[in-house]
């Protein structure tokens, strides 16, 4: 690598990492990207800021692949910035809206809060390594020479910073509200890459989070609760951006969980796959918008006639989401469930009901979008009104893009096979950290139990709102009082914003402010006069009306005078 920091004990090198991981990723960032950027010549035609769109989304590639890329954890931290700012300027990407706006700024503060745990975890490392590579601390990692309440927290920091950036529980409150930038933005960062950064990151260090046991059972119980949560949050969203979002917040709990049942290699499995048949989901929701005016799905309905091509590919990348034979999505998520049930059953248990759980929101999108009559539709995200009276399909432009993410959505999966993937991604682990990765391999009930649970939750969306053999509304009024707490997003963000924007920041600006207002500003006014007074006090004692004291003063006045002059020139 090439010198790029050296001070003191300190030597950071810039250098690159290329090996297996490294390849995968380059491979996502690079082939999605290109897709999207085709796909936003069409969708962003006419904006106010068509330059400055493509100028942040080419910012935003080149600081993910400089992530990817990076030989040490300092240069690592370095693009990891770069990613969340670029995150902050395309979420906030139309300022004049006031809630786009406040999206970027809470996404930005929200990743920093993980991002201060990275850094802590940097400064621990390099307290008892002294060195930066990442092969280096892996090695340490390896040797014992890192104590393990040090490498713990190690650990933890680093699975902080990927919390904040992978939306995990409780850090991901973010990322729905980032659906308020441009949707081609929300298909590149929001599905395939920023957010598949933090478990980048747990893979890269897999060799550490292996050496301890709570880091890697954190991670395993953070993927877990979040994969829950996340599905019951898609289940009552009505804008088909968000449901994806919460899909996308699903998703990479799911990944959490592969890498904390030591499945590294069925974690960027499914990074892989899920990359193209997300991204791929939110492109068609934006041909959607481009057709209908509209994000929300109770305005849509009786798409299929219309958008045959925008139809069947939607169908396709959900069919991989919900994990069905031979999609994408059947053979990376079914790896995770083995990999689960080999290592920690519960886990498993825990993947399985949120199949369903998947299948159950995918299954509604579906319906309301595609299935029924059309609503009637609205104004579209750019301002020219789409509210024609019958949706359209999309240009050629946004089709082609739709049309090559379907093709990989089907076939992605082929990929690893014959565990082609297990060379690629294992072969750079230390032997080590090799012998601890889980194989669980296919397993034909598991397969069962995993396809029959989607197709249940399938069913289940068919019924209430294909079928409508039951009515929403029943539902709804059976399940109470879990639809409100959902639509609520479990109080979090009230939450949030009374104990610490309102009690913590505000609370302790207040206090800062009233000391800043007591001490200084009060001090001042009121110091001016107690000097006043003090100085006519010492006054006062000069003018006692006595001659001889003031004849004294006079003498000792000459005298001094003159022993000045004497002084100044003795001539």
């Amino acid at each position: 690598g090439h010198k790029w920091i050296v001070v003191g004990g300190l030597d950071v090198h810039i250098g690159i990492t290329l090996d297996g991981l490294s390849a995968l990723m380059l491979v996502v960032v690079t082939s999605v990207s290109l897709l999207v950027q085709v796909y936003s010549q069409e969708y962003m035609r006419g904006d106010d800021g068509y330059n400055r769109y493509y100028a942040f989304m080419s910012l935003f590639t080149a600081s993910m692949l400089g992530l990817v890329l990076a030989s040490n954890i300092v240069q690592l931290f370095v693009f990891w910035e770069l990613v969340g700012l670029c995150s902050y300027l395309l979420i906030g990407f139309w300022f004049y809206k006031d809630s786009a706006r406040r999206a970027a700024t809470k996404a930005f503060l929200v990743t920093r809060v993980g991002d201060l745990g990275f850094l802590i975890g940097i400064l621990i490392i390099f307290s008892q390594t002294g060195k930066l590579g990442i092969g280096d601390i892996h090695e340490a990692a390896i040797a014992g020479a890192i104590g393990s309440t040090a490498l713990t927290l190690f650990a933890l920091g680093l699975f902080a910073g990927a919390a904040g950036k992978s939306a995990q529980f409780p850090l991901h409150v973010w990322l729905p509200d980032a659906m308020e930038g441009p949707t081609p933005v929300s298909a590149l960062i929001h599905a395939a890459t920023m957010v598949a950064a933090g478990v980048y990151l747990v893979a890269r260090f897999f060799p550490v989070f292996s050496e301890s046991e709570e880091a890697i059972t954190t991670v395993a119980a953070i993927g877990a609760v979040t994969a829950i949560i996340a599905s019951l949050l898609a289940i009552v969203a009505t804008d088909i951006k968000r449901v994806m979002a919460y899909s996308t917040i699903s998703q990479l709990g799911y990944m959490m969980m592969g890498l904390g049942v030591f499945g590294i290699v069925a974690a960027i499995f499914h990074l892989f796959t899920h990359a193209f048949f997300k991204a791929l989901l939110f492109l068609g929701a934006g041909s959607m918008n481009h057709a209908t005016g509209t994000f929300d799905m109770r305005k849509m309905g009786g798409l299929a006639k219309y958008m045959p091509v925008t139809f069947w590919t939607v169908f396709v990348a959900s069919m991989a989401l919900v994990g069905i034979f031979p999609l994408a999505g059947f053979w990376s998520k079914d790896e995770i469930l083995s990999d689960a049930w080999d290592d920690r059953p519960w886990v498993f248990v825990v993947a399985l009901i949120g199949v369903f759980l998947t299948a159950v929101y995918v299954g509604r999108m579906l319906f309301l979008t595609f299935g029924g009559e059309y609503k009637g539709g609205e104004e579209p995200e750019h301002g020219e009104p789409g509210g024609h009276a019958e949706p359209h399909e999309s240009p050629p432009l946004m089709l082609v893009p739709l049309v090559a993410l379907a093709v990989m959505a089907a076939v992605a999966g082929l990929v690893n096979l014959d565990d082609g993937l297990e060379t690629l991604i294992v072969g750079w682990l230390p032997k080590e950290s090799e012998e601890l990765v889980t194989h669980g391999g296919f397993q034909w009930w598991i397969a069962l139990s995993s396809t029959a649970a989607g197709l249940a939750g399938l069913g289940a969306a068919w019924l209430v709102y294909g079928a409508r053999v039951v009515q929403p509304d029943r539902v709804r009024h059976f399940a109470e009082p879990l639809p409100e707490i959902l639509e609520n997003k479990y109080y979090l963000d009230w939450l949030y914003e009374e104990l610490f924007v309102r009690g913590v920041v505000l609370g302790g600006a207040a206090w800062l402010l009233s000391l800043w207002d007591r001490y200084v500003i009060d001090g001042a006014v009121n110091g001016i006069g107690t000097a006043a007074r003090w100085g006519a006090d010492q006054a006062r004692l000069l003018q006692a009306g006595q001659a001889q004291l003031y004849a004294s003063a006079m003498l000792i006045g000459v005298v001094g005078a003159i022993a000045g002059i004497l002084i100044i020139d003795p001539k």
